[in-house]
């Protein structure tokens, strides 16, 4: 339950913060409206993860429409996959 306590305060409806903390980094997710997460890096070699990736690379190529790296994938989805990295990988919020 930690991590998706950390994802909700992670969300800036309110207003774009461009600060991530090292170790971390910010992406949009939703299929109409994007929000934003700012997750570990290490999910970057999770294959879960990486299929997000191929997904965001096929959708967008190079050219994100938020700016920054967007995933075309549901934010229910998200914070599943995320939830469930959290637990494998043991990441403590």
């Amino acid at each position: 339950m930690a991590i998706i306590k950390m994802l909700k305060r992670s969300l800036s409806n309110e207003r774009r913060s461009t600060e991530v903390p090292k170790g971390y980094f910010a992406v949009y997710v939703g299929l109409n409206e994007k929000k934003r997460f700012v997750i570990p890096v290490s999910y970057l070699n999770h294959s879960s993860f990486q299929e997000l990736l191929f997904q965001a690379e096929e959708e967008y190529g190079f050219e994100h429409p938020m700016g920054g790296l967007t995933i075309p994938c549901s934010e229910d989805l998200f914070v599943a996959l995320t939830s469930r990295l959290s637990r494998i990988l043991c990441i403590h919020f």
